[in-house]
């Protein structure tokens, strides 16, 4: 039963007025009756409901019937764990506590990379990547090949809820993980190894538009996918040494093949040099003899016009003028010796006999 402190004050003051604590009593007034605080007055008739709301603040930091939601995120609430279809955005949000629960997810984009042992770093958690192992993979004629690939991907927000309700909370390694491995496996596998690094373009677009497809094909949409990046095709040793022997011959064939390309093109070119000189040469000789032809047939046709131009008459002319003159030399040189031209012909030559050295010479 609750104690009344107005009866517990007063019968304390009352007994401490006899006491006298070893002092003088004269000297000491009355005591008078102590009245305790008001808020302790009536206070075993409040006491219930003081009680009772200590209890609901209790239950309520402990229950903690709230939440809050941040972005990137989003929220599920389950009702007696029947989930709710419309997702939760960023936010505070209240529930019912041991009847309602709020799951949080996380929507932001997810990377998982598949790749080898020796590349794998350690992932902060909650960062959204993850590392898993490379993809083992037989080529088409039986032989290992290990695939590096980085996934980017997130969850639909829209469709959240059923996703939850039909995957669970481990959704990406029920959807995305598999997926990726299988597809991997069916493309790669339709090449020999030794092409794989050739057509590694052609691959990683297959595998890119496989991969979109079973993801596409799930029901309600659960998963965006973002990016399938082929890194690296790892392969078997012997594959790598066959590779490099088949590179280094087609280097030593593309390399003979200029060498003869580069031989075929100086020979074209001395080639086409000497036939240009030879046509130079050509040229100049045909030049020249049309220049003595043009000459020779000016010349003639000068003759042909100046025989033409020749009379009896010029002659006898010409005769007479030539006759003046020796006839002039031989006023001027009368010992002059003259030649005739037999058949009477105009005297062509005079020699001066005075000159004894040349008429000596001449008499030898």
């Amino acid at each position: 039963m609750p104690v009344d402190l107005n009866d517990y004050f007063k019968k304390k003051n009352g007994s401490g007025g006899n006491n006298n604590d070893g002092g003088d009593n004269n000297n000491r007034r009355p005591s008078q009756g102590f009245e305790p605080p008001e808020i302790f007055k009536n206070f075993g008739k409040k006491a219930g409901f003081l009680y009772v709301l200590i209890a609901v603040i209790a239950l309520l930091v402990i229950s903690k019937p709230f939440v809050v939601i941040n972005s990137g995120e989003m929220g599920i609430k389950a009702t007696a764990g029947k989930f709710e279809t419309t997702p939760l955005n960023p936010g505070f949000h209240l529930f019912i506590p041991f009847i309602q629960q709020i799951f949080i997810v996380d929507t932001k984009v997810r990377v998982i990379n598949y790749t080898s042992l020796s590349e794998q770093e350690s992932i902060q958690r909650g960062s959204g990547i993850k590392n898993k192992n490379a993809i083992s993979v037989l080529d088409a004629r039986g032989l290992p090949v290990s695939i590096d690939l980085t996934v980017q991907y997130k969850l639909e927000p829209s469709t959240a809820p059923q996703t939850i309700a039909t995957w669970g909370m481990a959704w990406e390694d029920k959807i995305i993980n598999p997926v990726v491995r299988d597809v991997a496996r069916n493309v790669v596998g339709q090449y020999p190894a030794e092409e794989l690094p050739v057509q590694r373009n052609e691959i990683a677009a297959k595998i890119d538009q496989e991969i979109r497809k079973a993801i596409e094909a799930q029901p309600g949409h659960p998963v965006q996918l973002l990016t399938v990046q082929l890194r690296s095709i790892i392969l078997p040793q012997k594959i790598k040494d066959q590779i490099e022997i088949v590179q280094i011959a087609r280097q030593r064939v593309e390399k003979t093949k200029y060498e003869v390309e580069t031989a075929n093109q100086e020979a074209q070119k001395e080639a086409a040099l000497a036939m240009g000189k030879a046509n130079a040469r050509k040229i100049r000789a045909q030049g020249q003899a049309d220049a003595v032809k043009i000459e020779a047939d000016a010349n003639a046709y000068a003759n042909i016009e100046i025989a033409k131009s020749i009379t009896s008459n010029l002659l006898k002319l010409r005769q007479i003028e030539v006759q003046g003159k020796f006839n002039e030399a031989l006023q001027v040189n009368k010992d002059a010796k003259i030649f005739l031209t037999p058949g009477g012909a105009v005297p062509n030559i005079w020699v001066d006999t005075k000159d004894q050295q040349k008429v000596s010479s001449m008499g030898k």
